[in-house]
């Protein structure tokens, strides 16, 4: 199955359309033995979210073999230091005590202009430093644009990439990027399967940030209402169909939300999912949000 895990729930109240909050132990129990009884293998989880990494080790079972991933801290300086060389590997080492874990399937860069700032070398060095002592197993890179990626492979040779990829967001689809990556060797984890829910609300109730957008949305649930086809199904069905995609990382608040994707992730409609796509970076891109 393609479907990996999210857990910035368990960590954080996070998402534009949660209105629950950050998910309970108890539920997170519920979540793990649904995801291993439906052959979900990947979970994504990172430093930065919350007590995400904490809840993950106290919850999952000692035999468990999930393939766990998870990114460092940010640094956000203009020049990378020894010394955040080293909070780094601390940083790591403390996910590893989180998780319970001696070993981990991939470690990423959760920023990826940390490693394109001076001195960002040093930082993939660590990286790779940590694969050779086979403390991860891939490393690699979460990005947001195409432009990043770039920049990136003309430094840097990696084994794993996280990036953004859904029905409205088609921009590294269209540029042919996922399929260089793939051409690389390079997995491909695709993220923002439901950006962050906005493809699923009703569109009235998004915020007034999407206001341009809401006829767009409308036309798209219109179109999946006329083909029965559910809007879960529909965004999973189209980063399905798309062979470049190794894991799709889906975020979720309950189990009943995860047998709900299980159940939905089936073979792709048949839909011309071009015809949807948008290029509003203000739209497709959450740290741009306006809905405070």
């Amino acid at each position: 199955m393609k479907l990996g895990l999210g857990t910035v729930q368990f960590g954080l109240d996070y998402g534009i359309t949660n209105r629950s909050g950050r998910t309970g132990a108890e539920e997170v129990g519920l979540i793990l033995e649904t995801a291993t009884r439906n052959g979900i293998r990947f979970i994504d989880t990172a430093a930065l979210y919350g007590a995400s990494e904490e809840v993950l080790g106290n919850t999952l079972p000692a035999d468990h073999d999930f393939n766990l991933i998870t990114k460092t801290i940010r640094f956000d300086a203009e020049k990378i230091s020894a010394e955040d060389v080293s909070r780094l590997e601390r940083a790591f080492a403390s996910s590893l005590t989180k998780l319970h874990a001696a070993s981990l399937y991939g470690l990423l860069i959760h920023n990826a202009n940390d490693i394109l700032v001076a001195g960002g070398e040093q930082l993939m060095a660590k990286l790779s430093d940590l694969k050779r002592q086979h403390l991860v197993e891939k490393v690699g890179i979460s990005v947001y644009t195409s432009e990043q990626i770039d920049s990136i492979l003309n430094r840097y040779e990696i084994d794993l990439i996280q990036l953004p990829v859904n029905v409205l967001d088609q921009r590294l689809l269209a540029g042919g990027k996922l399929s260089d990556l793939k051409a690389k060797g390079i997995e491909i984890h695709a993220r923002s399967a439901f950006l962050q829910g906005v493809l699923l609300a009703d569109p009235d109730s998004l915020p007034a940030h999407f206001d341009p957008v809401k006829p767009h949305l409308k036309r798209y649930h219109a179109v999946l209402k006329e083909r029965g086809v559910s809007p879960v199904r529909a965004a999973l069905g189209f980063l399905s169909s798309c062979a470049d995609i190794d894991v799709i990382i889906c975020g979720v608040d309950n189990h009943d939300q995860l047998m709900e994707l299980c159940h939905e992730a089936g073979s792709p409609p048949d839909l011309d999912f071009s015809s949807f796509a948008l290029d509003d970076e203000s739209i497709l891109s959450p740290p741009l949000w306006r809905v405070g």
